[in-house]
């Protein structure tokens, strides 16, 4: 069985507001890419969270700047909750030289370590051992910081899962390893590829704490992200999150997704987490309908700022093909 959670923190107003604000940041951003695509202004694979609002909105809340998000090429809403700055992103996504990396990376291979996004990989997987290499350095550095290597359900089962966990386990790293569970695998249902009916079953072989989470509900993504970060802290080791969701796009932008039934993906999408927190923030009192309508104004001037920014950025030189593989001087 999972385990249960015990003592389950609770957001204040504030903090429950700073999600919703989170998950808006990046439902708009998400969508004005699927616009720009459409539109024929940028071409790039994106890899749409639709659907996944709350995960990483929940815990990002709980981070601090100087905490550190390890993540996969589904993974810009991921940086969009760490609060990183839009203008650099999508100069990135646009291909342009004020991009995180130079508009060499693209949209699967963004970072911006001042807000503690430290890789982006398309390796599938790959997050979790190099999350447990910045939780090492932590150790060394004897600070309070943690790490979030973030990864899909089909990931759960290759050999980086297995390594990065017992290692992490062994080494009591401050790393939190939150799958998104999603229930597909690229073009695979969950259960076409997994044996074992919950992920979280897995932590108890490696001597970690294993919760499966409701990944749409804010509060017990928090609640339980909230136990496993204050665990990391306290120097005790790692944690397996599986946050089960839902993904309202295909694989990949452009994707039939032809492998989901219509009926489920219309359940999904008709129990939507964001629709149905901002009515539990107007029904608590927390926010009127004018305040959060107010917000979503603000943070889509935020994405056309950062869009039009992004547009009138220059491309990358064809010097740069060749810098950013070696060291130009090897030092004395």
């Amino acid at each position: 069985m999972s385990q249960t959670l015990e003592n389950r923190a609770k957001p204040d107003a504030a903090t429950q507001l700073d999600i919703y604000r989170r998950m808006i940041r990046i439902e708009r951003n998400d969508d004005f890419t699927r616009q720009q695509i459409r539109r024929g202004r940028i071409t790039a694979p994106y890899y749409s969270a639709r659907g996944q609002e709350c995960i990483p909105s929940a815990i990002s809340v709980l981070l601090n700047d100087d905490d550190k998000i390890c993540t996969i090429y589904r993974g810009i809403h991921d940086m969009v909750a760490k609060d990183m700055p839009l203008r650099p992103l999508w100069a990135e996504i646009c291909g342009r030289v004020d991009g995180t990396c130079k508009g060499k990376g693209g949209p699967m291979h963004l970072t911006h370590p001042e807000t503690g996004v430290m890789v982006t990989t398309g390796i599938v997987g790959s997050s979790m051992p190099i999350a447990n290499g910045f939780g090492w350095a932590s150790l060394l550095d004897g600070t309070k910081q943690v790490t979030v290597a973030y990864f899909g359900d089909g990931a759960s089962n290759i050999g980086a899962f297995h390594e990065a966990l017992n290692l992490a386990s062994v080494w009591k790293l401050p790393v939190i390893f939150v799958c998104q569970n999603n229930g597909f695998a690229e073009h695979t249902r969950y259960e076409n590829g997994t044996a074992v009916d919950l992920i979280s079953k897995r932590a108890i072989g490696y001597g970690m704490p294993g919760y499966t989470v409701d990944g749409n509900d804010p509060l017990d993504v928090y609640a339980h992200a909230h136990a496993a970060i204050e665990r990391a802290r306290a120097g005790e080791g790692p944690t397996l999150l599986e946050c089960k969701t839902f993904r309202f796009m295909g694989h990949v932008f452009g994707d039939n997704d032809a492998y989901m039934s219509k009926e489920e993906k219309a359940a999904a999408m008709d129990a939507d987490p964001l629709p149905r927190f901002r009515q539990k923030l107007i029904d608590d009192g927390i926010a009127t309908a004018e305040q959060l309508d107010e917000l979503t104004t603000r943070i889509e001037a935020e994405v056309t700022d950062a869009i039009e920014f992004a547009m009138a950025c220059e491309y990358p030189s064809d010097d740069e093909l060749r810098r950013d593989v070696f060291a130009e001087e090897i030092p004395a």
